[in-house]
């Protein structure tokens, strides 16, 4: 029986892969980082501190809702990285007493929407009792009903029964944005 060598191209391409691909399982961060960028980083460390919500929060939202595309148009019609309802945008701008915001604007400018989707997340937060995983629900869903959910005993409000949401896209929503805040707080933890 003749003994197969392995020619030496073959080997060098050999030796490069196992290299690569043990740098990249031991700096798993450097590939975690690249699965995982947070963009508009300034906005978003900005329109948190301004409304003391959490960076990472903030960000794990603009992920799960455009994966910080902007112009962005959802099929129900929520607009911007932070893929707000226009109604909900308009609210928001009266309330918070900001400069006049168009739906276009909302939909390209990164900073508007971050600022505007931050400020109505801070407005859930405090509607919610500082929960903030009602408030992800309700950033989802509605706060109406959140409410009713939490009202009638439907669901407690903490992840641990987040199987207990009514609403399947809700659950789901929920159970994603709080994946990417752990992502984020395990990679980012000076964000």
């Amino acid at each position: 029986m003749k003994k197969r060598r392995i020619r030496p191209k073959k080997r060098f391409f050999l030796i490069v892969i196992i290299a690569f691909l043990s740098v990249l399982f031991l700096k798993s961060d450097w590939l975690a980082t690249w699965m995982y960028p947070i963009h508009y980083k300034d906005d978003i460390r900005a329109s948190a501190s301004n409304y003391g919500m959490e960076p990472h929060l903030v960000a794990a939202i603009i992920r799960a809702e455009s994966n910080y595309e902007t112009g962005k148009e959802s099929k129900k019609g929520a607009l911007g990285l932070m893929q707000l309802m226009p109604e909900t945008a308009h609210w928001v701008v009266e309330q918070a007493g900001f400069a006049t915001v168009n739906d276009d604007i909302l939909r390209h400018r990164a900073d508007v929407s971050i600022e505007v989707g931050t400020w109505y997340l801070n407005s859930l937060h405090r509607q919610f009792n500082h929960n903030p995983v009602a408030a992800v629900a309700a950033y989802n869903a509605g706060p109406g009903n959140v409410r009713k959910w939490l009202d009638s005993g439907r669901w407690d409000g903490r992840m641990e029964s987040v199987k207990e949401i009514p609403f399947g896209e809700t659950r789901h929503y929920v159970q994603r944005v709080f994946y990417y805040y752990n992502k984020y707080k395990d990679l980012y933890p000076n964000f």
